[in-house]
């Protein structure tokens, strides 16, 4: 990052975060693409849709399932993220907020239990808003009982 110029940057952790999201949202991708047979892309070759049409109107739209979960799971593993945010962030005004309330908010043995809960308060909410607009579409997507 000192190469970068992204040392003590947020624009450090928006270059880091894409090193653990994109091989495990590749990885689960990769089972959605298997699940669709064989069979489909070959009939549809024959019909003439060619490599490209066939990935287009064939392996994609059940595969979309799959990028929408892979979305889901890339906000829940960016959000968890703790240690990339500790050390490629330190200036206090560049900090992401879930490293910034513990350090800002804890000092040493004193919390400040208030403020503290607060802001996870004012930060779960959103997080909260979000998966229930998706919940049931995740859940469908996990267990494969729907072809939305």
């Amino acid at each position: 990052m000192a190469r970068l110029g992204l040392s003590d940057t947020w624009w450090a952790l928006v270059v880091l975060y894409p090193t653990f999201t994109i091989p495990f949202c590749t990885w689960l991708l990769a089972g959605f693409f298997r699940a669709v047979p064989r069979e489909l892309e070959e009939a549809a070759w024959l019909d003439g849709c060619g490599l490209a049409g066939g990935f287009v109107r064939i392996v994609l739209p059940p595969s979309l399932r799959g990028s929408r979960r892979r979305r889901v799971f890339a906000f829940t593993l960016s959000m968890q993220e703790y240690l990339y945010a500790v050390v490629f962030a330190s200036p206090v005004d560049q900090k992401v907020i879930t490293v910034g309330l513990p350090t800002m908010l804890i000092r040493g043995d004193i919390f400040f239990w208030g403020a503290l809960m607060a802001a996870a308060l004012l930060v779960g909410i959103p997080t909260a808003v979000a998966f229930h607009l998706v919940l049931d579409r995740f859940v469908l997507g996990l267990t494969g009982a729907g072809a939305r």
